[in-house]
């Protein structure tokens, strides 16, 4: 089978031969590595339903602290 490298579109046979399949080469599978790490390629995924950071209540992690504090201290 002869498939497209996904970064240049070269044509690479699609066997156990093919070192670097689907890419043409070590430099496009590195160049297509580079893409995703710096998020230039992602995955669609429904939004989380928990909380970010910067919705969490200030106040709630304060509470959170000084109790861990006192429980610290207790014993």
């Amino acid at each position: 089978m002869v498939v497209n490298c996904p970064t240049c579109a070269k044509s690479v046979t699609w066997n156990s031969e093919s070192e670097f399949r689907p890419f043409c080469s070590k430099k496009c599978q590195l160049i297509d590595l580079g893409e995703w790490a710096s998020e230039e390629h992602k995955i669609a995924a429904k939004p989380s339903e928990q909380p970010s950071a910067k919705e969490v209540d200030i106040e709630e992690i304060e509470a959170m602290l000084a109790k861990q504090s006192d429980d610290f201290f207790k014993h």
